[in-house]
Formats: structure tokens, sequence, C-alpha cells
């Protein structure tokens, strides 16, 4: 089985910065479609990013665009989210993802989950 351990998370004040870690055991890394979503608490799962097996390819939602950066290693098997310009909005437990086939910014199309990390923003 593919496990993904997320770490970084934490208390912020509003404009200031956070990065995240991803970290995946058990399967093929360079094989996967990365991303990273967040939910706060009584809201659906948010696409944030995503990024492509060889790291050439990134997409951002229009919230977190100019902000985050989504990038990978695949020689360490993380995937890492760069957080800038923090605002309260940003609050939510952020949960990083994995596909082995072709995926997209729906949750559904993404095979494994990690447990989440909590990022709250204060204002």
């Amino acid at each position: 089985q593919v496990q993904l351990v997320e770490s970084g998370g934490g208390l912020v004040q509003a404009g200031g910065s956070l990065s995240l870690s991803c970290e995946v055991s058990g399967g093929s890394f360079s094989s996967y479609t990365m991303a990273w979503f967040r939910q706060a608490p009584g809201k659906e799962h948010e696409f944030v990013a995503l990024v492509s097996r060889d790291g050439g390819r990134t997409v951002y939602a229009n919230s977190v665009k100019g902000r985050f950066t989504i990038s990978r290693n695949n020689a360490k098997n993380t995937v890492y989210l760069q957080m800038s310009s923090l605002k309260p909005e940003d609050t939510a437990a952020y949960r990083c993802a994995a596909s082995q086939s072709v995926a997209y910014t729906y949750s559904g199309s993404y095979d494994s989950w990690g447990q989440g990390t909590q990022v709250t923003v204060s204002s």
C-alpha cells in the first residue's frame, strides 16, 4: 500500500509563510501525480495545487496562485507546498494526495491520501 505522511503545519500570523512536506512510501513515487487539497470544518475538500510526475507541470487554484508553490523531489519521495502571504481563509487541514493515473483538480481522481496537517492563520 501507498502511505503519505504530511508535516509542517502549525499556527502562523496573517502575512506569514509556512512550508509543508509530504513523504510517500510503499510505491513508485515518480509514477504519481501529486496534489495538495485542503478542508476547513464543515466544507468539502478544496483543490490547492498539483504537480506532474516529473515536476514539469503545475496547476494552482486561483485562490492561492502567486502565493503558494508546489514542488517535488523524486529522490526523496517528497512533495512540498511553500505558502506565503497567508490569509485567515487559508486556515484548513492540508492533505496531500497521489494518483497513479491521469489526475486533475477533482479529489476523486486521486488514489491515496495522507491524514492531513493543520494550518491555522491568525488574523
